[in-house]
């Protein structure tokens, strides 16, 4: 077994559909029921970051084979942003328990240390190895959320359509596919900013917070093919944005949605604006996206006005997802070869 560095930007069209092959082989393991991964901009997803971030990458492949002509069995990126960061870790299951996981995060820990990074986040899904494998490797639990996925064929639009038109009077709801249009951006980041101190959970996917980053946020969406979404609830006195929420449905998984913010901005709470915004984006969705079957959103727990709303939606509850941080110098430490 081989681990290289590996950059999508100049891999073979025949190592990016063998990583889209082990991809779907750890979907079929960890998550059956979720939908595998077709090779469409593919290369794109991995390449492209927000401008002053980077994602450096590793595969582990046949050594038998020259580089770029063999299989590639495992993975892992590390997404270097602000303090932190962001692991990912791939291994086909008929490969785990032989410690290339193990060698994986060693790699890239290595890395984050000599880039001067002080910390590691990582998701995991509970239910799989994922959990006693990071936990064995000294990863702290910090934040646990919940998974709900609505199936659109099990939707009741006609009730949905009264939730959609739920909404208290005063507030108009506007539906912008592929972003917020450039009028809107300062009231939409500022909606986004004041959510952001309401949160307490780790920063591996930060909020785009000020106009320009939320403009780059939109513009690598696009270029990641992630294809972006917006419903917004406008304070028609002020012209204030008072809710939004975001769905992306990307290229690479074009029947399963994910749901990204839902934010409702504090003095605008209590009026209907969450239930009604996040109804009026299915219906959208629907017409919009015909090959679409199902929303994934994810809640924390202590979120119960959202988890109800969901509820009220349809969505059920799938499983519990975790955030993980480890010490980067003790990690390192802790992975070296004895």
């Amino acid at each position: 077994m081989r681990v290289r560095e590996w950059d999508p930007r100049s891999a073979s069209a025949a190592e990016v559909r063998s990583l889209v092959e082990t991809v779907n082989a750890v979907l079929a393991a960890d998550l059956p029921d979720d939908p595998p991964w077709r090779d469409v901009q593919v290369r794109d997803y991995l390449a492209e970051t927000m401008p002053g971030e980077r994602r450096i990458t590793w595969v582990a492949e046949d050594d038998r084979l020259p580089e770029g002509e063999s299989k590639i069995f495992a993975h892992v990126s590390i997404l270097l942003l602000g303090d932190i960061g962001v692991l990912e870790v791939l291994v086909r299951p008929e490969l785990r328990r032989r410690g290339l996981g193990r060698q994986l995060v060693a790699v890239a820990a290595r890395r984050a240390y000599l880039e001067g990074f002080s910390s590691i986040g990582v998701e995991a899904i509970g239910g799989t190895t994922a959990i006693p494998f990071y936990e064995s490797l000294g990863f702290e639990r910090e934040y646990v959320e919940t998974r709900g996925v609505l199936n659109l064929d099990s939707v009741d639009w006609l009730a949905l359509g009264g939730m959609a038109s739920g909404i208290s009077p005063g507030y108009r709801i506007e539906y912008h596919p592929g972003g917020p249009p450039d009028h809107l951006l300062g009231a939409y980041a500022q909606a986004k900013a004041e959510a952001q101190h309401d949160d307490d959970d780790l920063e591996l996917a930060p909020r785009s917070s000020d106009p320009q980053r939320l403009r780059d946020s939109i513009e690598t969406l696009h270029r990641r093919g992630l294809k972006p979404f917006i419903v917004l609830a406008i304070h028609e006195a002020t012209g204030a944005v008072a809710g939004l929420t975001e769905v992306v449905v990307p290229a690479q998984h074009p029947e399963r949605a994910d749901q990204y913010d839902t934010i409702v901005v504090r003095e605008h709470r209590g009026y209907g604006i969450d239930r009604a915004i996040k109804a009026r984006m299915l219906f959208e969705l629907r017409a919009a996206e015909p090959t679409l079957r199902q929303v994934q959103t994810w809640n924390a727990q202590h979120n119960e006005s959202m988890l109800k709303v969901n509820a009220e939606l349809g969505y059920q509850s799938d499983r519990d997802w975790y955030e993980y941080i480890a010490d980067v110098t003790q990690l390192v430490q802790s992975l070296e070869p004895s």
